[in-house]
């Protein structure tokens, strides 16, 4: 008997695990469908608030850019219009969710864009994102263009 209550605590426990990583993933993938959403409707301070507003936030493309306002700024300059930004997709996600506090994302982003918006353009992204006082957060972006 002893040993049945033991194997059903241990179920328990493990079930309680997967249903944490599951409700992180999801949290994440929440963060991911609000700059979507932000992005779509040319709002790129609203897509910020998904990466921790840090001087340790860093972003990896052509250069490495440390800090949120340095991404911040490279974000508002590279995509200054409407027609630059264009309507962004992201698909092939991946969330891996390493531990309560620890999640890192990978797969595919889309930005369709008319010809005067500088085309359409895409490419793979790995994230990691770092939970804390204010959620889930972006605390390395690493962006690869096709």
């Amino acid at each position: 008997m002893r040993k049945l209550m033991m194997l059903a605590v241990v179920a328990l426990l493990g079930f309680g695990a997967m249903t944490a990583r599951a409700d992180a993933a999801a949290d994440v993938k929440q963060v991911l469908t609000e700059q979507t959403a932000a992005w779509n409707r040319g709002d790129v301070k609203a897509f910020m608030a998904g990466y921790d507003n840090s001087p340790e936030t860093t972003f990896v493309g052509k250069k490495v850019t440390h800090g949120w306002q340095q991404v911040m700024d490279n974000y508002l300059q590279g995509y200054s219009s409407r027609e630059k930004m264009g309507k962004l997709e992201f698909s092939d996600l991946d969330v891996r969710v390493l531990d309560e506090a620890t999640a890192v994302v990978t797969g595919r982003f889309h930005l369709t864009r008319t010809e005067a918006g500088g085309g359409d353009a895409g490419g793979v992204y790995s994230l990691v994102f770092r939970r804390g006082a204010s959620g889930w957060k972006i605390v390395l972006d690493h962006t690869c263009v096709d």
